[in-house]
């Protein structure tokens, strides 16, 4: 529907939508009172006035018809607001018409609706409109008193509410009546309907605000009250009531009003012990009365419910959470003591389960206030308490223990009652050490606390549970800091030799092979020597295979040893055991069973199980608990076993049989149905199971007596939480059932038969209880056996669905969802669409016939469920009878319960219909709309089905709901009005589901979702109580801030500022520091894990949408606030009313919250590099700052660095790695931006000091590895990235380097080992990784440095390299050692046998696997820094071995001595060593992972290039052919595999170099021949080179095949034309044309030096495709500009080869020359377009100089080439005529057989050209032009007249014509010199050559003037001299 703006009612449409059907007039009412209420606090008052009387009459007329739930309250909502924006004077007669209403005799149901609305309207008008109503206010009162104590629960519920708004509306003015409202709240507080119970918890919460005597003098009533409310509660209404209690409580304590304190002095802590005094009394009596509660004190029984004790906990939680951390941190001393008289109370521990559920809820309280609200700081002066209580009850129980003699030990009642306090303050205190991490560190070291010593005391407890907490408290710092784990086990060990005799002891740890051998020596201990023993054993299988392998021998003698080896010695067991000995056999071999099952090892040992009956017989139930433990160890281990392990048994048939009375005892249906049924059918069963933040405690509501020391074997788990275990019994059906769905399948088919027709008569024999019982635990083995194979023939069909149909007619309603889960799976596993068919008529026939709710609802919910396994529902009838039968139980208003089953397996039709439904999408929504709009809120999870529906609708419609029809208009209506009233719903579940709905809608169609009134809905929920809620709200946010992060920040901000700062929770957050920071602060206090993880995908969303788009400083500023924490916004759930003094509260996060910061500014770092290239500019970010308001990242830097800084010193072990990581980004990033303001200096240069601050704590002593291993990194980050220069600030961060060094030397020789092996393993690596980085930067840079300035001997490079360089023998050494482990941990499974078995240098046998991790993420700059090591020594061995070297640097292949045990000699050791290099290179090239390793096949390439620039590391690859050729192979592969232009480019260098070494091999070995046979007998010299005297190539041997195969692989990718069916396609790669070009004339060049490998004949064979491909290059870049230079250069490689020249091989090259220059000269004439004549001639060039004469001066290649020069000499372009003539000279100046005929041909061409240009040089030369322009033409006139002169060499012997020409240039030279002196000076000085040249032209033609003039007088015998015509001169200045 479209609403116009407009206030009043669409009358007219509304009569027509009446013809239509009621729902759609309903729809359209609510749709206009939506509309209403956002409508009217925007319009203005006049407007409202105006047309407030007809819409006065509009709203009566709607409250008269009966309106819903949602409707009333919006239609009370809209009169109200009518009210209160225009005129309130009328509003008294509407208060009076409502109080008529209310109080009409009228009982029909009809008018039930509207006197409902109109209690409602009353609450509104009293809310809105307060003080001005307030004279009505008694009567009102008094006439909704009167109408509640006739009203049903609908009335009550509504009444309450209304209470509520009145309340709030009047305030102080209701003074007067705050008694009647509480007397009438009291009632319904205890009243029969749960909704009407937290109507009336809301009522009295408001009243309390203004009711002071509910929280003084009534206090203890109210207490009692809601006591009695707990009982018989569900969730909700525990936590309303919790709510309640647990505010007054909080009020008692402290007072929100001073006037209202009756006691002066001491008033906390009297008003503590108090509180906690009611709290106590609730726990331990309920709200029983005094004669009840000292009955039950008198039996020794409790009638006290786990609900009532929960609720008493949440209560407890809510006090303490109201009051806030800094009154917790203040009074926590107390508030512990009182807890722990709580947990001591024998009243509470009466019988192990309710001891198990008391020490469960106070462990709960201390957890949800530790935890959640104090700071880090605060949570360690906590623990310290606890600590001090520990040592406190330890002291009270030694002395308790006042008999000397441990064998007559007696505890008293005091001991008994310690273990309780013991158990929840250890629990605790693992549970904060764990979440402190390492901050915890001076909590361990404080002595006056000595926690390590006092919670090893209590190992020795007598109780079991609370040496168990002692134990998991133990663990959890182990877990929380590492390094104490090694002293811990240090100092049990100690103990346990100091206490052998203690049974106690015994219990803690032990070496597990004695205590076993010894158990039977001491009869006193044996069950406990036993018991820990095998405890031992079970711990040390969870270390893995690698640990195992070692003691695997050992520990399958030990379980051989406890088990019976036949039959025959079991009998004799039975006869002659005793009870006592039987104890300790069924003990150890439980322990044994448990170690196996994490071992999963086969043995023959079951035969025992079917003998326990006789043992239980024999020896009573005293053995009965031993027993239970035995059978659970053997069926968990027989169901992780494969079965046919122990098919062929004699135990297999006997074990299912067993079962039968196994499954009889009780079981709660909510520990073993759960996991059995679908996940999504849960919520159906009630809230029960829902996800919780009190679910720690809420699952006990059910499931009573899970405790650690159930067993004690849990303590193996890795887990976070402390585990509990369920008891013996219970489990044991769980795993019986879990058993028999793996053996049953194994079964003959005759007996599987028998026993499911057994389980059928059994569950139709009993009747009652027992029934159900037997009914669930049979129904749960089925549905167990269904979900792991099919089930079998049709025998065995009918009995699995006779128990199945008659589990869905259980009143139990978890048993009926795993019926239907299980009618899924039996037509799943039955696949036959017959049989399916047939349940689902099934199912139709016992709806028709069905009257009880119970049957109708399961049936009902296995018609949707049915085939939710088998793809979906297909056929559109089945669709069409499905939705018509759930139509109809849907609008069954009798039964809720019926709805929602129905309604939720219509959501399942609706899924598994997908588009077959949208047929019956319309009457869907008709549906849904009208139960949401008519359905009582009291039936919340019929909303919640519907919820589900409306989901399921949207879903279906999916992207069609974009649609502009009207059809999809309406649709589209209905689903945002379906959102709209279950967001109005005061149920959490279905809020969630609203919102959820509305996120679904967004995702289909994003513009018609309304962000302004759905974020700030998503902020008021964002810090909601209720877990559900949240886990909507944030997966909501993430998907909105996805594609509208500016619009969701800005709306939320809006929010806050609309709101009232006592409305919303989290509006200071916001407020100040926007929606991300209130997620930060949310984020803090989350533990969800999937919540948190949601945050934090949000936040980033957020990040990076708006981090670079004018939110830079704000992020980062955010982020910084964080990590300090000293924004106020980030402490938004401590009470600002609590604060009092700001010096004691703890303003930091968590460390969690903060290393999230970091992370975030490194995602800020990385974001930024894609955005405004002016981030990582500080020049053009000043400049552009100046002109434009953006920020820039480059501006913060020192925000940066000082971030990094805090992180990296903090005491949170994980906060300084991620420090350390974001000061390597910072390094990174911002090392070569330049200074501006000092040229020549970077501007991290300024950061110097913080970089080593922060990085120097990480090289202390007592640093985790971790964090040493990622300073490693940052201190090689920073020496490589050229920031510091100088030697002495080189030398403070090599300091830190060498330190890490020192510790690596000293290895495993340290006095105390704080870590593993593997932490060891980690921090190696990194500081010999750190340092090969370090050298492999200094290398570089020192020969850059060289390079540039060969003549300078000071540099940084070179200071550098001297710093490493006296490591450097020690380096190596350990370099080698790792890379031996590499090659070693490399090998395939198949080589495993060759691993040394004591582990290798710097591994153990036991850290193999986690060592493998570091090793891979070391390996490569190792590898490449001990190449260049290798390079600079030359592979030279020498002997100085470091003598401090203590632990194995040299690898065992790498030492000095051989297998044999003789000394290897230096050769040997170079080629172990080369090989290894070598090895590892191919090993990892071939088979690279993926991209992020390229940084490692960048090592390998270069390690290999730095090798085989080395003489003999090439000898030797030369010299091994086979080698070579892997080597090319493996090449050819990552050529392929890799794009990266880089690795392309050393493919192609490191493949010229193996050419090369095999070129100096191939030369090698002829010149050795030569030598050996004389060089007079070289013509019968043998062949050498590839293809020998046959030319053959193999394919796989030949290096030369290979390398051709890699250079077409190249030319190829980057020239397809080259290939003819590539012909067309556009070349591969992304790099640069630069690089593209590189690659071609690399491969080229390769191709060009392949024919000197070859013998004459091996080169004739490649000659062809070598010709081919350089001239297919040629013909493709002629075309391109700048041409083909490099091309060229191989082309006359090829040509000068000397095999064209050879005897054997003469006449072929030259048929294949002849016929590639044929093919050349084509070229011109390829008709592709202009082509690069300069290239061509060039080329031409080559083959005339460098050929053999035959090649060119055959016909007609003769002739063509003579043609091509003549085109070029006469070509309009002088680049090309000029270029001819420069190759002319080349070719007159050849032999004369090939320059003769072309001097014939074109000299007489070449002289007109000559005559003509010096007619035109005089003609120039004469022009007055050359006197008024300026000197530019002199300047291209005077390099040309040079270029004519002649040297006095030359000028005799020229040529007329030259000589002519060079008198006429030197002529013009003379006359134009001294015209442009200045022009002629520039040009002499910048051109040594023309200088050179004009000088030696003038200096012969003075020697032929004086020779002519020598000759004349000679001739004329005259003795004067005669002086030259012209006087020559070259100064011209």
């Amino acid at each position: 529907m479209c609403l116009k703006p407009s206030l009043l009612l669409q009358q007219r449409l509304l009569s027509r939508l009446e013809e239509v059907h009621d729902g759609a007039k309903k729809e359209f009412i609510f749709e206009w009172l939506n509309h209403l209420k956002k409508l009217l606090p925007a319009t203005d008052r006049a407007d409202i006035k105006q047309n407030q009387r007809c819409l006065i009459d509009q709203l009566s007329a709607v409250l008269l018809d009966s309106p819903g739930p949602p409707t009333r309250w919006l239609l009370a909502h809209c009169l109200a607001l009518i009210y209160r924006q225009g005129d309130p004077v009328t509003s008294s007669l509407l208060v009076e018409r409502c109080n008529d209403i209310i109080r009409s005799k009228d009982d029909s149901p009809s008018s039930l609706p509207t006197r409902l609305a109109a209690v409602a309207c009353l609450g509104s008008l009293f809310e809105q409109l307060g003080r001005i109503l307030v004279g009505l206010f008694r009567d009102t009162l008094s006439n909704l008193l009167k109408a509640m104590k006739s009203a049903e629960s609908q009335g009550r519920y509504e009444i309450m509410l209304s209470l509520e708004k009145i309340l709030r509306g009047l305030g102080v003015s209701a003074v007067s009546c705050h008694r009647d409202v509480y007397k009438a709240a009291r009632t319904c507080l205890t009243d029969r309907s749960l909704s009407v119970r937290c109507a009336a918890t809301k009522c009295l919460l408001e009243l309390q605000r203004e009711a002071v005597f509910l929280w003084t003098s009534e206090l203890e009533n109210v207490a009692t009250l809601c006591f009695r409310a707990f009982e018989g509660s569900n969730y909700t209404v525990r936590v309303a009531v919790a709510t309640l209690l647990g505010t007054l409580l909080a009020a008692a304590a402290e007072p929100p009003q001073p006037a209202a304190s009756t006691k002066q002095g001491g008033r906390v802590r009297g008003s503590l012990e108090e509180v906690m005094d009611l709290l106590s009394g609730g726990f331990l009596r309920g709200g029983a009365g005094f004669l009840r509660a000292s009955g039950d004190m008198l039996k020794g029984t409790s009638s006290v419910g786990k609900d009532v004790r929960i609720g008493v906990t949440q209560a407890c939680v809510v006090f303490v959470s109201t009051l806030g951390g800094p009154w917790l941190e203040a009074n926590f001393p107390a508030f512990l003591s009182l807890l722990m008289e709580l947990a001591s109370n024998s009243r509470a521990t009466q019988t192990p389960g309710d001891a198990a559920v008391t020490r469960r809820c106070v462990s709960f309280i201390l957890r949800s206030t530790l935890g959640s609200l104090l700071g880090e700081k605060a949570q360690i002066n906590a623990a310290k308490q606890l600590c001090f209580a520990v040592a406190t009850q330890k002291r009270a129980v030694d002395s308790a223990l006042t008999d000397g003699n441990v064998e007559t030990r007696v505890s008293s009642a005091d001991v008994s009652a310690s273990q309780h306090v013991l158990v929840c303050c250890l629990l605790e205190l693992g549970g904060l050490v764990l979440g402190l991490g390492s901050t915890a560190g001076p909590l361990l070291t404080d002595s006056s606390t000595a926690l390590l010593d006092t919670v090893v005391t209590v190992l020795l407890h007598p109780a079991t549970p609370a040496s168990l907490a002692a134990a998991w408290c133990l663990r959890c710092i182990a877990v929380a800091m590492p390094c104490q784990g090694s002293l811990l086990l240090d100092r049990c060990a100690e103990r346990l030799v100091a206490l052998k005799s203690s049974p106690e002891a015994v219990l803690v740890m032990g070496v597990a092979e004695d205590l076993l051998r010894s158990a039977s020596q001491n009869s006193r201990i044996s069950l406990q020597r036993t018991r820990a023993g095998w405890l031992l054993v079970s711990s040390l299988v969870t270390l893995g295979p690698a640990v195992v392998e070692h003691h695997l021998s050992r520990l399958l003698l030990l379980w051989r040893c406890v088990f019976p080896a036949s039959l025959r010695e079991q009998e004799m067991e039975l006869r002659r055991g005793d009870f006592f000995t039987w104890q300790v056999t069924l003990e150890g071999r439980a322990g044994a069973l448990c170690g196996q099952c994490t071992l999963t090892q086969h043995s023959l040992f079951f035969v025992c199980v079917c003998r326990l009956p006789a043992l239980i017989r024999s020896y009573s139930s005293s053995i009965r608990s031993f027993s239970l433990v035995y059978r659970l160890r053997v069926y968990e281990l027989l169901a992780l076993l494969p079965p046919h392990n122990y098919k062929g048994d004699n135990t297999h048939p006997s074990l299912p049989p067993s079962f039968l009375p196994l499954i009889l005892p009780p079981c709660s249906e909510l520990t073993l149905l759960p996991p059995l049924c679908h996940r999504d059918d849960l919520p159906l069963v009630g809230p029960a199971l829902r996800d919780t933040d009190d679910k720690y405690i809420e699952e006990q509501v059910t499931v009573g007596g899970a405790s650690l020391d159930n067993d004690a074997f849990r303590l193996c788990e890795t887990s976070d939480e402390a585990p509990a275990a369920l008891p013996p019994a219970i489990a044991l059906i769980d795993a019986a059932i879990c058993l028999f769905g793996v053996l049953f399948p194994h079964i003959i088919l005759a007996q599987r038969v028998k026993i499911l027709e057994q389980f059928v008569e059994t569950v139709n024999q009993l009747k009652g209880q027992r029934q159900q019982t037997v009914q669930m635990h049979v129904c749960a083995a089925l549905c167990s056996l269904l979900k792991v194979l099919p089930l079998g023939p049709d025998e065995v069909r009918s009995p699995a669905l006779s128990l199945l149909s008659g589990a869905l007619e259980s009143g139990i309603p978890l048993l009926r969802c795993l019926a239907a889960e299980g009618l899924a799976h039996l037509v799943q596993v039955v696949r036959d669409p017959s049989f399916t068919m047939s349940v689902s008529l099934l199912c139709f026939d016992r709806l028709k016939t069905a009257r009880d709710a119970a049957s109708r609802s399961g049936y009902a919910l296995a018609l949707g469920a049915l085939q939710r396994y088998t793809g979906g529902i297909s056929s559109p009838q089945h669709l069409s009878t499905c939705v018509g039968v759930l139509f109809t139980l849907s609008q069954d208003s009798t039964s809720p319960e019926v709805q929602s089953w129905s309604l939720h397996s219509l959501a399942l039709v609706i899924d598994l219909s997908g588009s077959l439904y949208r047929s019956h999408a319309e009457p869907t929504f008709t549906l849904v709309l009208r139960l949401l709009l008519s359905v009582p809120p009291t039936h919340p999870e019929v909303h919640h089905s519907l919820g589900r529906c409306l989901h399921g609708l949207i879903t279906c419609l999916g992207p069609d709901l974009q649609g502009e029809r009207a059809a999809v208009s309406s649709l589209r209506s209905s689903c945002l009005v379906g959102c709209g009233v279950m967001q109005a719903s005061p149920d959490c579940l279905v809020q969630a589901r609203a919102i959820s709905c509305l996120q679904q809608l967004h995702m289909f169609s994003p513009a018609h979702v309304n962000l302004a009134s759905l974020v700030p809905a998503l902020c008021a929920n964002l810090c909601s109580s209720f877990l559900c809620l949240r886990r909507a709200v944030v997966p909501c946010l993430r998907q909105l801030v996805q594609r509208e992060a500016l619009e969701v920040s800005e709306h939320a901000v809006t929010l806050v500022k609309e709101t009232r700062s006592d409305e919303l929770y989290v509006d200071v957050t916001i407020k100040e520091v926007g929606l991300e920071g209130a997620l930060f602060a949310l984020l803090d206090r989350e533990s969800d894990p999937g919540l948190r993880r949601d945050i934090q995908e949000t936040l980033v969303h957020m990040m990076v949408s708006r981090a670079t788009s004018g939110k830079l400083g704000h992020w980062l500023k955010l982020c910084k606030d964080v990590l300090s924490a000293t924004s106020g916004g980030f402490n938004c759930h401590t009470p600002v009313e609590a604060v009092q003094d700001d010096d004691e509260v703890d303003p930091t996060l968590r460390w969690a919250t903060r290393r999230f910061a970091m992370e975030c500014v490194c995602r800020i770092i990385a974001q930024c590099e894609t955005a405004d290239p002016a981030h990582f500019d500080i020049a053009l970010a000043q400049e552009r700052r100046l002109h434009e308001s953006t920020d820039f990242l480059v501006l913060h830097l020192g925000d940066l660095v000082r971030m990094a800084f805090m992180a990296a010193t903090d005491h949170s072990d994980q906060l300084r790695l991620a420090g350390l990581q974001t000061l390597l980004v910072i390094i990174r990033r911002f090392s070569g931006i330049p200074e501006p303001e000092f040229p020549g200096h970077v501007i991290l240069e300024q950061y110097q000091a913080n970089v080593g601050a922060a990085l120097r704590p990480a090289f202390s002593a007592d640093a985790p590895p971790d964090v040493t291993a990622k300073a490693c990194q940052v201190c090689s980050a920073w020496i490589a990235s050229g920031v510091v220069s100088d030697l002495r600030d080189l030398r403070r961060v090599h300091q830190l380097l060498a330190s890490s060094l020192t510790k690596v030397q000293a290895g495993r020789d340290t006095a105390v080992q704080l870590y593993n092996e593997a932490s060891a393993t980690m921090e190696t690596l990194a500081v010999l990784k750190a340092w090969a980085q370090v050298y492999i930067v200094a290398v570089e840079r020192s020969r850059r440095e060289e390079t540039a300035n060969p003549s300078s001997s000071e540099s940084g490079a070179a200071d550098l390299l001297k710093l490493v360089q006296s490591d450097l023998s020690t380096l190596s050494r350990l370099w080698l050692a790792v890379l031996q482990d590499y090659a070693l941990l490399t090998l395939p499974q198949e080589y495993s046998s060759q691993l040394p078995a004591a582990g290798g240098s710097f591994y153990t046998a036991e850290t193999l696997n986690q060592a493998r991790a570091h090793y891979l993420a070391s390996w490569a700059p190792i590898l490449h820094a001990t190449s260049l090591w290798l390079h600079s020594t030359g592979f030279v061995m020498s002997d100085d071995t470091p003598a401090n070297l203590s632990r194995p640097a040299t690898p065992t292949s790498m030492g000095h001595r051989g297998s044999v045990g003789g000394a290897k000699s230096p050769e040997d050791i170079s080629a172990d060593r080369l090989h290894l290099i070598l090895g590892i290179s191919v090993e990892f090239l071939c088979s690279p992972h993926s991209e992020d390793q390229m940084e490692n096949i960048t090592s390998c390439l270069r390690a290999l290039q730095v090798l085989l620039d080395v003489s003999w590391p090439r000898a030797k690859i030369g010299t091994d052919q086979a080698l070579s050729v892997e080597l090319l192979s493996v090449l050819h592969r990552l050529m392929v595999t890799r794009e990266s232009p880089c690795v392309q480019l050393a493919v192609l260098d490191l493949l010229r170099r193996i050419v090369t070494a095999a070129q100096e091999h191939v030369r090698e070995k002829r010149h050795s021949a030569e030598v050996d046979d004389g060089a007079a007998e070289k013509e019968t010299l043998p062949e050498f080179g590839e293809g020998r005297d046959t030319g053959g190539l193999i394919p796989g041997r030949s290096l030369v095949f290979g390398a051709l195969e890699l250079c077409l692989c190249v030319l190829v990718r980057k020239l397809p034309q080259l290939c003819p069916k590539l012909a067309g396609t556009s070349p591969t790669g992304t790099g640069r044309k630069g690089e593209g070009r590189g690659l071609v004339s690399s491969a080229l060049y390769v191709l060009s030096e392949l024919l000197s490998v070859c013998s004459p004949e091996g080169s004739v064979s490649i000659l062809p495709t070598v010709l081919y491909l350089l001239l297919g290059v040629i013909r493709e870049l002629v075309h391109q500009c700048p041409g083909c230079r490099l091309s060229l250069q191989a082309l006359k490689s090829v040509v000068m080869c000397p095999m064209s020249r050879q005897e054997k091989s003469r006449g072929a090259w030259r048929l294949l020359l002849s016929s590639a220059l044929n093919t050349l000269l084509g070229l011109w004439d390829s008709g592709h377009g202009v082509v690069d004549q300069i290239s061509l001639l060039t080329a031409l060039t080559i083959f005339l100089r460098s050929a053999v004469p035959d090649v060119c001066t055959a016909e007609p290649l003769h002739a063509l080439c003579l043609q091509r020069f003549a085109a070029a000499m006469d070509a309009k372009d002088p680049l090309v005529a000029s270029r001819c003539f420069q190759l002319l000279t080349s070719v007159f100046q050849a032999p004369p057989s090939v320059a003769v005929p072309y001097i014939q041909a074109l000299g007489p061409t070449l002289v007109r050209f000559l005559q003509v240009l010096r007619m035109n040089v005089i003609f120039m030369t004469s022009l007055p032009v050359w006197m008024t322009s300026g000197p530019q033409l002199v300047a291209i006139l005077l390099p040309l007249l040079i270029s004519f002169l002649l040297d006095e060499n030359t000028l005799g012997s020229a040529p007329e014509a030259s000589r002519s020409l060079h008198e006429a240039a030197l002529k013009d030279l003379m006359r134009l010199g001294p015209q442009h002196s200045a022009v002629f000076r520039s040009l002499i000085a910048s051109s040594p050559h023309l200088k050179s040249r004009l000088e030696a032209a003038i200096k012969g033609n003075q020697e032929s003037l004086n020779a002519k003039a020598s000759s004349a007088n000679a001739a004329a015998r005259s003795p004067a001299k005669s002086s030259p015509s012209i006087t020559l001169k070259t100064n011209f200045l």
